[in-house]
C-alpha cells in the first residue's frame, strides 16, 4: 500500500515506514491492488438507500421545507424521477425493489400481518418470498460482489427466508413490519418481541440504539471490513424512518417547532407551490380534498399545538435519516470510494396515515398503550412515545397527489426516486418517464455488468425479470422505457391500478374511496382530478380490460367476504396470542371502548 492510502486509513504511522518497507509496498500495489482498484473501477459500487413510509414531497429536491442537505446534494450530482411508482404497501414494494418480479408472482401480494387465512391457501399470497425468484444481492454475489444489508427486511422471517440466505453476505435485519426506533420493542401486539438478526442469527441491541444511526454504524462497519480486497460492493440500507412509531432525536425535532403552527391544509399548499417551483410537478396541478382530512381551524389550541408537534417529530425523523446518509458518503470519501458508488434512493411506497387526528383515536391507543407506550406531548418522539402523523398531516406529505399508503391513488404509489453518479449524463435533471418498481434490480444488474438471470439458477428454475433497464434515461439516450402500448398493473386488497402511456385507471375502495373505476392523465393531472372515463370511452374499457388480463396471469384473488385491513390485522393478532395473551388485549379493549366511543361522538359533532 502507498502512504497516501495508509493515511486515509489514518494510520498516521505510516510516515515512520522505512524507505526499504515503502518500496515494497509500492511494488504490492503495483501488482497486486491496483489490478483489484482497476476491476472497481469498471463496476461500481452501488448503494441503494430505502425510506419507509417516505411522501412524495417530504425531502428537499421534491419541494419540501425539511432540510434534507445530502439527498439535495446527490440530487444535484444525479437524476430525480418524477413518475416513478411503487406498490402501495411495504413487503409488496420490496418483493419488485429486490427481484424486478411483479409481487403477487413473487409471492408478496400483500404483508403478511394482513393476509387471510383462506388466502394463504395460493402461492402468491404467501407474504414472504417465493423460491421462484433470485434477489438483486444473490446475483450480485455470484459476479463478484460484496453484499451487504443493514435495515427491515419483511420478506420472511424463517432460517431459509432470511436475508443471509437471499444473497446478502453480511446482514442486520429487521424481520418485521415495523419496530421502535429507541429500543427492541415491538410497535404492534402483533409482536411478541422485535426480532432482529445478524448474520441469520438472532441478536440483541445495544443500549444507545437509535435506528437510523444504527444501520448507518453496521453499513459502514461491512463495508470497512472488505474494503482491503478491492472487490465492489452492493449495499443496501432500508432505514425504518419515518415508519411508524415516528420518533427522533430532540435536538431534530426542536427545529421543527413551530414550523406546522398553521396545519395541514396550509402545509398541503406550501409543498404543492415548492414541487411546482422546482418543476416536479406541472405549474397548474390541481389537488382533491380528501374526506380524511379533518378542519384544522375546528381544533382547539391546545390540539393544534400537539398536531404540529407530531409533524415536528415526523421531520426531525427525515432530517436524522438524511444526516446519517450523509455519514456514509462522508466515509465513502474518506476511503476514496465515493466517486465510484452509485446511489439510488427512493421510498417502498407512500405516506403513512396511521392515527386519527386524536392521538386518543382508538385503532391508535389500543396497540401502543398495551406495549407500554406513552403518547404525552412533552416526550413525543422520544424513547417510550408512540407517535404518527395521522391522515390529515399524511395528505400534506403526498401533496399535492391524492390517498396516501395502501391506496391505488397516486399518493400511495408515486414517490421520490433519485440516482446519482455514473452514468448520469447531465447531473440535476429530472426525468419525466415512467418508472416501476420492478425496474430497480434490472437496473443494478446493468450498471454493475452483471448479467440477467437465466431460467434457472441455483438449481431451481426461477422468473424472468418484468422490470426495465433505467440506465438509457439515465444517459439521455432514449425518453421512455415503456412504450406507449407497455401496461403495468398493481392489485393490493382490492385496490388496483393500472398505468400505459400518460394514463392509468384506478379503483380505490373504502373507507376513502368509492370502489369505482376511474381513468386520469397522471402527467398532466398528477392530482387525479379530472376523470376522464366518460371522455375517452375506448381507452377507458382496453385499459380495464387489460387489468383484467394481469389479474389473471398473475393469481389475483377475489377478496374473502368481509375482509377489511384492519380487521385482519385483529384477527391474525388474536390468533397468534396465547389464551393469557388474548384475555389481557380484550380487557384492554374493554377498557379503551369508552374513549372510542367519546372519541366518535366527539367527531360527529364537530361534523
Amino acid at each position: 500500500m502507498n502512504i497516501a492510502r495508509l493515511r486515509g486509513w489514518g494510520l498516521a504511522t505510516a510516515i515512520s515506514f522505512s524507505l526499504f518497507t515503502a518500496a515494497v509496498q509500492a511494488n504490492d500495489e503495483a501488482e497486486g491492488v491496483s489490478n483489484a482498484r482497476s476491476t472497481v473501477a469498471s463496476r461500481p459500487n452501488i448503494v441503494f438507500i430505502l425510506a419507509d413510509d417516505l411522501g412524495y414531497t417530504d425531502i428537499a429536491p421534491y419541494g419540501s421545507e425539511i432540510s434534507t442537505p445530502t439527498l439535495s446534494a446527490l440530487a444535484e450530482q444525479g437524476v430525480r424521477f418524477t413518475n416513478y411508482h411503487t406498490a402501495a404497501n411495504c413487503a409488496p414494494a420490496r418483493a419488485m425493489l429486490l427481484t424486478g418480479v411483479d409481487s403477487h408472482a413473487a409471492g408478496v401480494s400483500n404483508i403478511p400481518e394482513l393476509l387471510a387465512p383462506e388466502q394463504r391457501t395460493q402461492p402468491q399470497y404467501q407474504g414472504e418470498l417465493g423460491d421462484n425468484v433470485v434477489t438483486v444481492a444473490a446475483l450480485l454475489e455470484g459476479s463478484g460482489y460484496h453484499t451487504y444489508m443493514a435495515g427491515k427486511w419483511h420478506l420472511g422471517a424463517s432460517p431459509e427466508k432470511r436475508p443471509s440466505r437471499r444473497g446478502f453476505e453480511r446482514t442486520l435485519a429487521l424481520m418485521d413490519s415495523g419496530a421502535d426506533n429507541w429500543e427492541q420493542r415491538p410497535y404492534i401486539p402483533l409482536y411478541d418481541r422485535a426480532n432482529w438478526f445478524a448474520d441469520g442469527e438472532r441478536i440483541t441491541l445495544p443500549e444507545d440504539f437509535y435506528s437510523s444511526r444504527f444501520l448507518v454504524d453496521k453499513t459502514i462497519e461491512f463495508i470497512d471490513s472488505n474494503l482491503q480486497d478491492g472487490k465492489p460492493f452492493f449495499a443496501y440500507v432500508p432505514f425504518q424512518a419515518v415508519h411508524v412509531p415516528v420518533q427522533a432525536p430532540q435536538a431534530y425535532i426542536d427545529k421543527y417547532r413551530g414550523v406546522y403552527d398553521a396545519g395541514w391544509d396550509s402545509l398541503r399548499l406550501q409543498r404543492r407551490a415548492g414541487a411546482v417551483e422546482l418543476g416536479i410537478v406541472p405549474a397548474d396541478t390541481a389537488m382533491v380534498d380528501m374526506s380524511t382530512t379533518d378542519d384544522w381551524n375546528a381544533l382547539d389550541e391546545q390540539r393544534q399545538r400537539y398536531e404540529a408537534k407530531r409533524m415536528a417529530v415526523y421531520a426531525g425523523m427525515i432530517e436524522a435519516m438524511d444526516f446519517h446518509i450523509g455519514r456514509l458518503v462522508a466515509y465513502l470519501k474518506s476511503r476514496g470510494e465515493y466517486g465510484n458508488t452509485i446511489f439510488i434512493f427512493t421510498s417502498d411506497n407512500g405516506s403513512e396515515a396511521s392515527g386519527a387526528a386524536d392521538q386518543m383515536a382508538f385503532a391508535q391507543t389500543i396497540g401502543s398503550r398495551q406495549l407500554g407506550y406513552d403518547s404525552d406531548y412533552d416526550r413525543l418522539g422520544l424513547k417510550g412515545s408512540f407517535n404518527t402523523i395521522g391522515p390529515s398531516f399524511a395528505s400534506a406529505s403526498a401533496s399535492p397527489l391524492s390517498h396516501y399508503k395502501f391506496y391505488a391513488g397516486e399518493g400511495g404509489m408515486r414517490v421520490p426516486l433519485i440516482i446519482a453518479g455514473e452514468p448520469v449524463r447531465q447531473p440535476g435533471e429530472l426525468n419525466r418517464a415512467f418508472a416501476w418498481a420492478t425496474d430497480i434490480t434490472p437496473t443494478i444488474l446493468a450498471l454493475s455488468g452483471t448479467a440477467l438471470p437465466g431460467e434457472r439458477y441455483a438449481g431451481r428454475p426461477v422468473l424472468p425479470l418484468i422490470g426495465r433497464d433505467l440506465t438509457p434515461l439515465l444517459r439521455g439516450e432514449i425518453e421512455r422505457v415503456y412504450g406507449e402500448g407497455d401496461a403495468v398493473g398493481y392489485e393490493l386488497t382490492g385496490h388496483g391500478a393500472l398505468f400505459q402511456g400518460d394514463y392509468k385507471v384506478v379503483v380505490n375502495q373504502a373507507p376513502l374511496g368509492d370502489g369505482q373505476w376511474r381513468l386520469f392523465n397522471i402527467v398532466e393531472d398528477p392530482g387525479e382530478t379530472v376523470d376522464l372515463a366518460a371522455t375517452q370511452p375506448a381507452l377507458f374499457q382496453r385499459m380495464l380490460s387489460r387489468y383484467q388480463q394481469y389479474q389473471q396471469e398473475n393469481g389475483v384473488l377475489p377478496l374473502p367476504v368481509g375482509y377489511t385491513q384492519m380487521r385482519q390485522l385483529f384477527f391474525n393478532t388474536l390468533h397468534k396470542k396465547s389464551g393469557e395473551q388474548i384475555l389481557i388485549f380484550l380487557l384492554t379493549l374493554l377498557l379503551l371502548l369508552p374513549f372510542y366511543v367519546a372519541y366518535r361522538m366527539k367527531k360527529d359533532v364537530l361534523r
